[in-house]
């Protein structure tokens, strides 16, 4: 098929490079600059940032810092784990380009679904990813996952998609010993008493090994969201060797009003006590990911 640039590449064009490791099971993407970006109006203010979310199952997700100009640097690796051979024509990425300006909401300038059929099995592979105007409609992120398999994604815990869900970004830094936890957004947040959308907090403790509480913190409430956008992040001191001994304890708090007391929703620990071998995963790609942000949906649990 002749390569196209115009119309298409009029929203875009991610120089991307994918890296697939069929033993270890995991796929590297890396973002290195977006080009072609058409002049908007006032350019100069506005900034870029590329979301990138592995489909069908949108469990892991990621994303590049903020980068300013015509044509924005990124360089960055991000890695997703549990991508089995066997399936890999199951799996696509999908990538969005998001303008970003101050005190405005960012948008979506355009996106690209990319099949990892494509793929070679080993090796690094450089390639442009032009990109299509971006739809933010109903059901365009689900394009992939009508046709899959419920077989290819065994690991999934559950296939219940309304429990309630949180998506955190974990970076540590070995050199500094900061731990960094951000707080990105829920997902079907409700009470067991009604389906009406509550007010909810996240809280943040973290343990050591023998379960004393070292430090918390929490984000500010979000009011009447079942699907809620925190996007706060906060900071531990946790020294290298400290690392496998400590707990990070995440706590979904609902207020109905300042009258009642508050409930929880439900939590997830990650580290020495992690609540499954998901949360346990996500702590060990932190730690390897030597200081990328590494982002994942955890299922609330009750206990």
């Amino acid at each position: 098929m002749a390569y196209e640039p115009e119309p298409l590449a009029k929203y875009g064009t991610l120089d991307v490079a994918f890296e697939y490791d069929s033993s270890e099971q995991w796929l590297a993407v890396t973002v290195t600059a977006a080009t072609d970006i058409p002049a908007l109006k006032q350019t100069g203010n506005i900034s870029w940032q590329v979301h990138l979310v592995l489909l069908p199952t949108k469990k892991q997700r990621a994303k590049t810092g903020v980068q300013k100009g015509p044509c924005p640097i990124f360089t960055e690796t991000f890695k997703f784990s549990r991508v089995e051979q066997e399936a890999l024509g199951d799996y696509a990425v999908r990538f969005r380009l998001y303008s970003i300006r101050r005190m405005k909401k960012e948008k979506v300038l355009g996106e690209k679904v990319f099949y990892l059929t494509k793929l070679n099995l080993q090796g690094k592979i450089a390639l442009p990813v032009t990109l299509e105007p971006g739809s933010e409609l109903a059901g365009c992120g689900s394009v992939v996952s009508v046709s899959r398999s419920a077989g290819a994604m065994t690991y999934r815990s559950t296939e219940d998609s309304s429990l309630p869900e949180i998506l955190l970004g974990l970076i540590y830094n070995s050199t500094t010993g900061r731990l960094s936890a951000e707080v990105i957004q829920g997902s079907h947040f409700k009470t067991t008493a009604s389906d009406k959308p509550v007010n909810t907090y996240v809280k943040l403790t973290m343990l050591d090994s023998k379960g004393k509480e070292m430090s918390k913190c929490k984000t500010a409430v979000c009011r009447g969201q079942p699907n809620p956008t925190y996007k706060e992040t906060f900071m531990f001191q946790v020294a290298l060797f400290q690392l496998s001994e400590v707990s990070l304890v995440v706590s979904v708090f609902c207020r109905r009003s300042s009258m009642k007391p508050r409930e929880r929703l439900g939590c997830v620990a990650l580290g020495l006590n992690s609540t499954s071998e998901e949360q346990q995963a996500h702590w060990t790609e932190m730690k390897e990911a030597e200081g990328q942000q590494v982002c994942h949906w955890h299922t609330l649990s009750d206990t």
